[in-house]
């Protein structure tokens, strides 16, 4: 690695460029005009260009001469080889350091581009400015810095710089860098005689030090702290350079020129800006503006934001000892961090104390923040005291507050979970009739706003063809007079069977003679649905909620967005009627689900309904909250050789074709090979193909027919579509195995005449449903008369199948008694009968 102070003194002929390099090394050189003023033309560019081919040639190949990105003033991109097209531009009456700034200076002044939105938007952010606040940089009890975090810390900054961006770090902790060096060597210096003394003087040594000497703790901590953070990021292959700067710095034009010329010139080099306050000169800090759209600078909040913005900045990073953004102080009972912060909110904020650390607070920070984002440049403030903290703001993880010019509208998932919870108690508490008369009410409104409805719904509709949708997806979008039909009769079924599923008795034992136990039913809690395309499984999964007393976060896809809000809007009226309006809440936006997967101490169970993927990604993404789904539908029907032909073909042909974009359609065909040999085989094939199901043959098959059907991927293939499997099997055993091999346990079935060829398949086939002579499509909640259900679970914990109201109600137990202790038993005086009583 070759150091700053080695390049600037090898090549001291270049003029801003070197001058920038000696400002960070600490040298006075000679500028390149000076040296060479006197040369022929010839001899001053055959000079340039030696000395040029040096400097590239001792530059550190990790670092200085990756591809680069410069910011534009429209917010799009331009990569660059930022040396070569410096160099090609450099003559003999232009120097290098002048042909860097050229460059940056065409893209940073101008119109400035817009401030991002949202968080998904960061990760384009190609110059990002990170400020360490002193509690970031400072050990707990001040003496000293926080190695470790500021280590992750840095590692973090060299990832972005390393992947093509640009940093610019504005950093705290020179005094208190500076208070451990200058109390230990106070301590050193003390005389014999002092040492010898009994009176013990280390502590008032430490007070001075820490309390006294702010401007020579900063002279001492200022090259100690630039030494370390050299150090650092030199395991990352990146150079740094030091920029002290002082307020006169931004008040004097010329000073504020060379100051940012320098700035644009290291990042030009691929060389990290750190900057500082000069705290050995700066007068104190002191409020009030300083007119024109210029902030003042009284804390390094205002001097990143400042620098931020003359310096082009995409993003700026402000970071602390607090998480963000209250809507009160954050001790304060209620306090709700705000994700986005929108400046025209700024008078409903409410300030808490000012942190021990540092020189600003959360009024300075709202204050630097706003500023930046009126010019362009958008911030996060977040807590600097947790691991990752950067990569996760990077990543549009939902970290800190971010302000964006987005008008806010509604409340945080955080609130909407809570105000679930609490409308869960409430539902628990209404009569089981007041519950089943809100489910009727809800029914009789999908047919009275039908109307309504169906607009919506074809809004939607033609929205997703205008981006090409089509398919499963487009199937499951369409709403229809019958499907609504439908839907308001598997309504009324669950508000029928309603009156009995909170609070009912499993289970009264008798402990003693004046103990009595019961186990009952209640609500899980919270649920979390997510559900993408249908918008029919809103009202079926609210009325289910509402049936078994849990509140409801409901999450639909951006696909059926004017569906649902009709859907949920009639939902709200009907449970508006008990005073229940916000048990149930239709959630929307880009980042919510990753925020609601982590409020574990709200929501108690996820159900995620829709394709294989957003049932995998959930449940991988779901660290502390339990998911109930299956990933895959993978469903088998297997005929027998005892199976009636017309019955097969009846079954085989609606299993596949009924809907087969569900996940109880039929995937995978087995049939007997005693089969081939008869009328059962061709028939059946012959009865898909009239339907226009695709067909693909499994290993087997391929192998006995010569022009059979194209061969199947893979055994295990949920088409969702017109297409299926078909492989042969020799026995009952075998087609076993192949569904337990290759089947998702979700639903398979068997048509056969043999009843003890029945009872085996339904005995041994390790599936959530096994039929006999059914068709697939009848694993649905409405058939199997639950009424409706919230998804189907191929899992073995809880519920398993179509998950109806049972699947949504846990247990407690209900212990009462006189004046009952465990003494009292464990030593004879009580004795325990535990004897079962009637339920009733």
């Amino acid at each position: 690695m070759v150091c700053l102070s080695k390049m600037a003194s090898k090549y001291q002929k270049f003029s801003s460029a070197s001058y920038a390099l000696a400002r960070v090394s600490g040298e006075k050189v000679a500028t390149m005009n000076t040296v060479m003023h006197n040369y022929p033309t010839a001899l001053r560019l055959k000079t340039v260009l030696t000395v040029r081919s040096r400097l590239l040639s001792s530059l550190p190949p990790k670092n200085m001469l990756q591809r680069r990105w410069c910011t534009t003033t429209t917010g799009r991109r331009y990569s660059a080889n930022t040396l070569g097209l410096a160099l090609s531009q450099t003559n003999s009456n232009n120097s290098f350091s002048q042909a860097l700034l050229n460059m940056n200076n065409s893209v940073d002044h101008g119109m400035r581009h817009s401030p991002f939105l949202t968080r998904d938007e960061l990760v384009n952010a190609k110059r990002v400015v990170i400020k360490l606040g002193s509690a970031v940089v400072t050990r707990a009890d001040g003496q000293g810095l926080a190695l470790g975090r500021l280590a992750a810390i840095i590692e973090q900054v060299s990832e972005i710089q390393n992947s093509g961006a640009e940093c610019i770090l504005v950093t705290s902790g020179a005094v208190a860098f500076g208070k451990q060096r200058l109390s230990q060597e106070l301590l050193m210096s003390m005389s014999m005689r002092e040492t010898l003394s009994s009176v013990d003087r280390s502590s008032e040594l430490k007070n001075i030090a820490q309390h006294e000497l702010k401007r020579p703790n900063a002279a001492v901590g200022q090259s100690g702290l630039m030494a370390l953070y050299e150090a650092m990021f030199r395991n990352y292959g990146i150079l740094v350079g030091q920029v002290l700067v002082t307020k006169q710095d931004f008040r004097n034009e010329n000073t504020r020129e060379q100051l940012f010329n320098t700035i644009r010139e290291l990042m030009a080099l691929n060389i990290i800006p750190v900057i500082n306050t000069n705290d050995a000169v700066s007068p104190p800090p002191q409020d009030g503006d300083l007119g024109d759209g210029t902030l003042n600078i009284t804390d390094n909040d205002s001097l990143a934001c400042t620098i931020a913005v003359d310096a082009g900045a995409d993003l700026a990073i402000l970071m602390s000892d607090v998480e963000g953004i209250y809507n009160k102080p954050p001790k304060e009972e209620g306090a709700q961090l705000l994700p986005y912060f929108n400046p025209k909110i700024v008078n409903q904020i409410q300030y808490g104390e000012k942190s021990n650390y540092g020189t600003g607070g959360m009024e300075s920070k709202v204050k630097a923040a706003c500023y930046a984002l009126e010019h362009g440049c958008s911030v996060v403030i977040c807590s600097g005291m947790k691991y990752n903290t950067i990569r996760n703001i990077m990543s549009a993880e939902n970290v800190g507050t971010m302000f964006t010019p987005l008008e806010i509208e509604g409340t945080t998932v955080e609130i909407q979970a809570q105000n679930a919870r609490k409308g869960s108690r409430r539902l628990s508490s209404l009569a089981p009739e007041e519950r089943a008369e809100a489910i009727r009410h809800l029914s009789n409104s999908l047919l009275t706003h039908q109307a309504e409805i169906m607009e919506a719904n074809n809004q939607d509709l033609a929205n997703a063809r205008a981006h090409g949708v089509t398919g499963p997806m487009f199937d499951r979008l369409a709403l229809s007079s019958s499907k609504l039909e439908s839907l308001c009769v598997g309504l009324n079924q669950i508000a029928d069977s309603s009156y009995d599923n909170v609070g009912r008795v499993l289970k009264r034992t008798k402990i003693s003679e004046t103990l009595e136990v019961v186990q009952e039913t209640v609500p899980i809690g919270v649920l979390m649905v997510i559900f993408e395309s249908r918008p029919d499984a809103l009202p079926q999964i609210a009325a289910l909620a509402i049936a078994s007393a849990n509140g409801l976060l409901l999450k639909g896809g951006k696909e059926a967005t004017n569906s649902n809000r009709v859907l949920i809007r009639l939902v709200n009226e009907a449970l508006g009627r008990y005073g229940c309006a916000d048990a149930i809440t239709l959630v929307s936006g880009r980042n919510e689900v990753s925020e609601l997967l982590k409020l574990d101490g709200y929501i108690d169970l996820i159900i995620p309904r829709g394709s294989n993927e957003l049932v995998r990604s959930i449940k991988e993404r779901s660290k502390s909250i339990p998911v109930l789904g299956h990933a895959d539908g993978i469903c088998h029907v297997y005929l027998d050789s005892d199976c009636d032909v017309e019955k097969a073909i009846k079954i085989v042909v609606d299993a596949k074709t009924d809907y087969p974009a569900a996940c109880n359609a039929m995937e995978t065909l087995l049939i007997h090979e005693s089969l081939l040999e008869n009328e059962v085989f061709y028939k059946v094939c012959q009865a898909l193909k009239q339907e226009n199901v695709k067909i693909y043959s499994g290993p087997r098959l391929s192998e006995t027919l010569t022009f059979g059907p194209p061969k199947a991927s893979k055994l295990s293939i949920e088409y969702g579509d017109l297409a299926c499997t078909i492989e042969i099997v020799s026995t009952l055993d075998d087609a076993i195995d192949h569904i337990h091999k290759y089947g998702s346990s979700h639903t398979d079935v068997i048509v056969t005449e043999n009843q003890d060829t029945a009872d085996r398949f339904l005995n041994n086939v390790d599936s959530a449903c096994v039929f006999h002579n059914v068709s697939s499509r009848f694993a649905d909640g409405f058939r199997l008369g639950l009424g409706a259900e919230v998804g189907i679970s191929t899992g073995r914990i809880h519920a398993r199948g179509p998950v109806g109201v049972e699947g949504l109600l846990t247990t407690k137990w209900v212990l009462r008694g006189t004046d009952d202790t465990a003494e009292e038993y464990s030593k004879g005086r009580k004795e325990f009968i535990h004897k079962s009583l009637p339920l009733n």
